[in-house]
């Protein structure tokens, strides 16, 4: 008869990872984290089941997932609450465990089970989970494992949705200008996300919260810092231009404060802020529907503005185009400062 003392340990089930997964981040509660040596206990529990998770989900560089058992661990993660419960403990994870956790946030998402996102579901009937997460960018020591969180959520309509329309989707606007820089640049990213991954969403948005959205907008493109002013002048020019959002576009360009904008931008010291502003301030220019105020703007500013795009030049393979495009703005602004009707 022969015996073994060190008997190969039985693979867990997916009800057993999630049951693993929910007690152990359970037992992070107040009294734990108070407890330096009971939180280090804790603290490696859940980073041993997060390691057992990530290879359920995607296998262990030897063997491949198992895509039943990948369902499966989706479906109990959703049923158990353990979406919420990781989500709302993601302050008090370590390091692993939360690069642990983005990388399986990503695969758990995309999981149909019966055809049906369940981890998606889950998140759509707890919606004050994104609004958590969007909070998390005023936290730098998590605000990256957050953003790439939202990221993931963003790709599907209703969530996306749902952040656009939320009161924290403002919070943006104040995340992007943060001093620490690689938050302020993941924030974003995520920003940009929202505003150009669905881009039908974005036109009815944009349609309901126009003015409060623009006067918002318009502050980053007056930012005094070089980043903010380039990122969101390139987003602009982005989503502005986007099909869906024609109708928009052409309540943008006929307000006169939006072209002030463009030609204060045209005269940025930097060339990159001036090329993008050009390709915004063209479509007011080359607007047949020109109100009669643009068209005195324009026609008072003329030679600064000739001045000024005669000065410009494009990128690289750009050049031909845009001097294309430069040299019709150009005459359109000559025609425009003849019209005797805009000197009476």
């Amino acid at each position: 008869m022969s015996f073994s003392f060190f008997k190969p340990s039985r693979p867990k089930t997916p009800p057993e990872v999630t049951k693993a997964i929910k007690d152990s981040l359970n037992a992070l509660d107040t009294k734990t984290v108070a407890e330096v040596k009971a939180l280090e206990k804790a603290m490696e529990e859940v980073e041993k089941n997060f390691v057992t998770m990530r290879c359920m989900l995607s296998g262990d560089g030897e063997v491949e997932p198992n895509v039943e058992q990948v369902s499966q661990l989706a479906l109990e993660i959703s049923k158990e609450d353990v979406i919420s419960l990781v989500v709302h403990k993601l302050p008090i994870l370590g390091w692993e465990a939360r690069k642990d956790l983005v990388h399986c946030w990503s695969i758990l998402l995309k999981q149909q089970v019966d055809s049906k996102y369940c981890c998606v579901e889950y998140i759509e009937k707890n919606l004050e989970l994104l609004d958590f997460l969007v909070v998390c960018y005023d936290n730098k020591e998590i605000a990256l494992n957050c953003g790439n969180m939202l990221r993931e959520c963003i790709k599907f309509p209703s969530l996306a949705q749902y952040i656009l329309n939320s009161a924290s989707f403002v919070l943006f606007f104040k995340f992007v200008e943060l001093p620490n820089f690689d938050v302020a640049s993941d924030a974003f990213s995520t920003f940009k996300d929202i505003l150009t991954k669905h881009a039908s969403l974005v036109a009815e948005y944009l349609t309901g919260h126009y003015d409060e959205f623009f006067d918002l907008y318009e502050k980053l493109l007056t930012s005094s810092n070089y980043v903010t002013r380039r990122q969101s002048l390139k987003l602009l020019s982005d989503f502005l231009l986007e099909a869906p959002n024609v109708q928009i576009m052409k309540r943008y360009i006929l307000e006169v404060r939006y072209l002030k904008i463009m030609m204060t931008l045209l005269r940025d010291s930097s060339k990159n802020i001036q090329i993008s502003a050009f390709h915004i301030f063209k479509v007011f220019v080359a607007n047949p529907n020109k109100p009669r105020e643009i068209k005195i703007i324009l026609a008072k500013n003329h030679e600064k503005l000739l001045e000024l795009l005669n000065s410009l030049s494009g990128k690289g393979a750009e050049d031909e185009q845009f001097e294309e495009e430069k040299e019709l703005i150009i005459k359109e602004i000559e025609k425009v400062s003849r019209l005797q009707s805009l000197k009476s």
